[in-house]
């Protein structure tokens, strides 16, 4: 794969899936502009590798619902980078909690974050493309978003809006040569799952086929390829990276 001579945007790049994706576009030759929200040490560090594998990188701290800083960043990344024709949407969060105890808030924020969030980016970017006929979009969603998942209606609920937005904005963009697509993840090894307690690692390796958790990388490297040209006839589908454990 290559994506050499793209610039591309990242949403939630300093950690997790998104850094190792926005590491990946930059191993692949692309100049790559990041969000995140209070890590940082983490995105310093980041930028410092980005900039090791010679690509030029740009770092943004906000808060990806907010409309406003959204529309900003884009026009901050258009201009510096001259073009933009990769947006990743990642950024993402959970509040978890049964239906009969979720609180207004939680819902909210998860809502806010997870899908307005895509929508914020994908406004903004969506012009751009539109004129230069060209462009591609990827949305990383989550298995939860296809199957429900207990104790999170809200996360699930957001993560199935973002199916449908793909779906409705591939089907917007593809008379202007965008490809728009969604990334599913099961359990991914972040972070954030290697302090969870050890009953969650069970259940969910009881779901994969493949017996093991997903790494970040193995998404980065199905984000890249719906970043390049070999994913050129590939548009409104969702691509499932969970070793089975949606089947």
């Amino acid at each position: 794969m290559d994506l050499k001579g793209r610039n591309a945007i990242v949403t939630g790049g300093s950690m997790g899936i998104g850094r190792s994706i926005t590491v990946e576009f930059a191993k692949l030759g692309a100049d790559v502009a990041f969000t995140y929200r209070k890590h940082e040490d983490e995105a310093a560090a980041l930028c410092r590798e980005v900039e090791g594998l010679g690509r030029r990188v740009l770092s943004y701290k906000l808060d990806v619902s907010s409309f406003a800083a959204a529309r900003d960043m884009v026009a901050d990344v258009a201009a510096k980078f001259g073009r933009i024709d990769v947006l990743v949407n990642n950024a993402g969060l959970n509040q978890d909690g049964v239906i009969w105890k979720m609180e207004e808030e939680k819902w909210d924020q998860v809502l806010d974050v997870n899908l307005k969030g895509y929508f914020n980016f994908i406004r903004h970017v969506a012009p751009l493309m539109k004129e230069q006929k060209s462009g591609k979009i990827i949305n990383v969603t989550s298995i939860n978003g296809l199957r429900g998942k207990f104790g999170q209606s809200n996360y699930s609920a957001s993560k199935a809006g973002i199916i449908g937005l793909t779906k409705a904005v591939a089907r917007e963009l593809g008379a202007f040569n965008v490809n728009v697509n969604a990334v599913a993840p099961g359990l991914i090894e972040t972070d954030m799952m290697r302090d969870a307690p050890p009953s969650v690692k069970e259940a969910a390796l009881n779901e994969i086929l493949l017996k093991r958790l997903g790494k970040p990388e193995e998404v980065a490297w199905a984000v890249a390829f719906l970043a390049s040209d070999l994913s050129r006839h590939v548009t409104g589908d969702v691509l499932n990276v969970s070793g089975g454990q949606y089947l």
